[in-house]
């Protein structure tokens, strides 16, 4: 069995804008690898702006979409084309999902707890109606409810934060070994944040799953994660610990990033306005670097070149300030040692 529990490898997704002959080719995910070990839970963080490729890259993990070329595998085996249902329903009972909108993931129509049972009757997991009960108990005890509290009630009888827990405990019934959490705290009342944040802590820690978590939220990034990878217009321009991203960040877009975070000094200002451009189409099909237009320490190379990722002071990093190329040319100034 592979140490590895999951392995993305050189992942490529590109989308046809405008038809696929005659429209422009949108590299949503660029050449992107990293890998969670099977033995070490783990909460690794993909952050970035809106439009830098973290949910595409999320849902190709899910199987909700194809890598246009690369690779996926999850504990050794190639899921990325999963085509027997069989190997699919294991995947999925292993690999489960936690969404943006808890108001959206449950029909409002439809009795919360149904979901529940019928989680753990597709999975086989139980037979009885007494066994599925057990079950669904233990899971929603796992994120501090109770089956009397969500029992008999539709979606509109919960609120945000006790929504989004019965949510992550439909994942947790099926017991996997990875989450994936896409934005899962954008749509809770900011007082009811930190408790679902806490919530992925305590599944690692308590029951040994890896969170994969999907934000745009550095604060709560920095407050669970482990490693983080910073996604930018599809490229993972920084990537590596925690604290060495954030409190030392080496690539120029993780530190506008980083100063785009409002500090709780009440003597601190802010010294300039941090503007993050809109989805583009064109910095997705730049030839260079994605952020050569908005980067204050743009090069030439930069807008003609891609910069390879390297490994620099415990993590890795996209960027052309850090290659052995930029290197050589610096010590070839006028005036240099």
């Amino acid at each position: 069995m592979s140490r590895k529990l999951l392995e993305v490898k050189s992942v490529v997704k590109i989308f046809h804008i405008g038809g696929r002959f005659l429209g422009t080719k949108l590299k949503a995910v660029n050449n992107v690898s990293f890998d969670i070990d099977s033995e070490k839970p783990e909460i690794l963080t993909f952050a970035g702006e809106t439009g830098s490729g973290k949910t595409t890259l999320a849902r190709m993990i899910l199987g909700l979409e194809q890598p246009t070329s690369g690779e996926i595998t999850y504990k050794g085996k190639n899921v990325s084309h999963i085509q027997k249902r069989e190997e699919l329903l294991e995947y999925m009972k292993e690999v489960q999902p936690i969404f943006q909108n808890p108001f959206e993931t449950f029909n409002p129509l439809r009795k919360v707890d149904s979901y529940l049972f019928e989680t753990a009757g597709n999975y086989n997991l139980a037979k009885t109606k007494g066994e599925k009960a057990k079950l669904v108990e233990e899971a929603l005890k796992s994120v501090g409810l109770t089956l009397n509290e969500v029992q008999g009630r539709y979606p509109n009888e919960l609120s945000g934060g006790q929504l989004q827990r019965t949510s992550v405990a439909r994942a947790l019934i099926t017991r996997p070994s990875l989450l994936i959490a896409d934005e899962p705290v954008s749509m809770v009342d900011a007082s009811l944040r930190m408790s679902i944040v806490n919530l992925f802590s305590d599944l690692k820690e308590e029951y040994n799953v890896t969170v994969l978590y999907i934000t745009h939220d550095l604060a709560t990034a920095y407050y669970i994660s482990d490693r983080i990878a910073i996604m930018l217009r599809g490229d993972v321009v920084e990537f590596g610990n925690i604290d060495k991203v954030m409190l030392s960040p080496l690539h120029p877009y993780t530190q506008i990033l980083l100063k785009s975070v409002p500090q709780p000094d009440p003597e601190g200002t802010w010294k300039e306005d941090i503007k993050l451009s809109s989805l583009e189409v064109k910095e997705f099909s730049r030839l260079g670097c994605k952020f050569y237009e908005r980067c204050p320490s743009a090069m030439k190379i930069c807008e003609e070149v891609e910069p390879l990722s390297v490994f620099r002071d415990g993590r890795e990093v996209k960027c052309h300030l850090y290659s052995e190329e930029f290197k050589k040319e610096e010590e070839t100034l006028p005036g240099s040692f």
